[in-house]
């Protein structure tokens, strides 16, 4: 299955609703294309919706690392939502979910920030 994103931004804050699978040559993709939209939007905070994203490997996650860093670097935040099985056992062994923010829903994930 491939791997498709739907953006959408509220203020400062940059919604992703991921499906499919996120693996080297989509995270190639849209490295870039993301942190042209954050700069250019002045995003401050990120929330990813995993909740129909299948597969992702080792280059997925050093995409949503690196997004997190360049937050941080910004006083942002970074939520994760709904995250599906097979992606949630990648976090719990990657050690993800220790430093990121995680909601159960994208309505969660949106209050928290106060953008719902």
């Amino acid at each position: 299955m491939a791997f498709t994103v739907q953006a959408e931004i509220k203020k400062d804050v940059l919604l992703l609703r991921m499906q499919g699978e996120l693996d080297h040559h989509a995270t190639e993709k849209i490295r870039e294309e993301l942190l042209n939209l954050m700069d250019e939007h002045d995003i401050h905070h990120l929330v990813l919706n995993l909740s129909e994203l299948e597969f992702m490997d080792s280059s997925g996650l050093g995409l949503m690392l690196g997004r997190y860093k360049h937050l941080q670097k910004k006083n942002g935040s970074m939520i994760v939502c709904a995250i599906s099985e097979p992606v949630k056992r990648l976090f719990e062994m990657s050690g993800l979910f220790r430093i990121m923010i995680i909601e159960t829903s994208e309505d969660h994930a949106l209050m928290r920030l106060g953008v719902a």
